[in-house]
């Protein structure tokens, strides 16, 4: 990891956390382009869940259901935290999601729309991204 992350990086992490997926994905994806590992499997695992909850906003249940597990899978190698951003949550608030999507198969994917509004759905929230605060030493 860059001792600094690029401001571009903080921009596609506020437009996660505002539910602006698709300008998240493509702010996070021109950094995944030009970075190098270990940066890039980040930026992606981050994108993809981004794109997993765009899909979400349009009932695909299978777009959603497939990125969600990718992004989870590329961020499971950052845990606990990298870059300043608490990946162990996004993980645990993404599998969550996954999970409750995968039980309530295609036919269910609107009852998870209220999501996108703020609302609670069975006992989840919209997963977001958590940044960690600096600490001095």
């Amino acid at each position: 990891m860059t001792e600094e992350m690029p401001i571009e990086f903080w921009q596609g992490i506020e437009e996660f956390n505002s539910q602006d997926f698709y300008a998240c994905h493509d702010t996070l994806e021109a950094l995944w382009m030009e970075a190098g590992e270990p940066d890039k499997r980040f930026y992606q695992g981050i994108l993809q869940i981004s794109v997993a909850l765009y899909h979400l906003s349009n009932q695909n249940w299978r777009g959603a259901v497939i990125l969600l597990g990718e992004g989870i899978n590329r961020l499971n190698y950052y845990q606990p935290s990298y870059a300043g951003i608490a990946v162990e949550d996004l993980i645990r608030q993404s599998a969550k999601l996954l999970s409750a999507l995968q039980q309530a198969g295609p036919e269910k994917v609107a009852e998870f729309v209220p999501l996108l509004t703020g609302a609670e759905v069975a006992g989840l929230r919209l997963p977001r991204i958590i940044k960690l605060e600096q600490t001095s030493i």
